[in-house]
């Protein structure tokens, strides 16, 4: 699906309250997993050993690291929304992050996305969305983070 696409300061404060769409679905694949174990230092059991987590875990599998969940943000957010209109953008951190339920190696995750709030700063604005992560067929969200991005005129 294609974002929906944004134009400046005035176009987000026009859609704060709005839930903005969807991700596609994203497959979640032990190599993923694995390559942020590596980039990480987070070798835990329950996300790299396969074999233990299938035996021990009590998810029944090896699980995505629920940073690795958040860290796919940047990612999925460009196919909800597009900003125009600014000359760059940083994210600017966390308000609130939960894990509320495991990613299975294998699911497939998509991403919503709902803007909650736009206030000026000196050079643009500040957005805050509240994202959240699910995977397909799981009763509850996998995460629900609210995270805030800068974006400069």
């Amino acid at each position: 699906m294609a974002p929906r696409i944004i134009n400046g300061s005035a176009g987000l404060k026009a859609v704060v309250g709005e839930h903005l769409g969807y991700s596609d679905w994203m497959d979640i694949t032990q190599e993923r997993v694995q390559l942020f174990a590596e980039a990480t230092g987070d070798y835990q059991w329950i996300h790299i050993d396969v074999e233990r987590a299938k035996k021990e875990s009590p998810f029944g599998g090896p699980i995505a690291h629920g940073y690795l969940t958040l860290s796919l943000a940047p990612v999925l957010l460009p196919q909800v929304v597009t900003t125009t209109g600014f000359k760059m953008g940083v994210n600017y951190g966390c308000n609130k992050v939960r894990f509320m339920a495991p990613v299975p190696v294998g699911a497939r995750l998509r991403m919503g996305a709902k803007l909650i709030a736009v206030d000026d700063i000196a050079g643009g604005v500040q957005s805050t969305y509240e994202l959240t992560f699910e995977c397909e067929g799981a009763p509850k969200p996998s995460c629900v983070a609210e995270v805030i991005y800068r974006a400069y005129e």
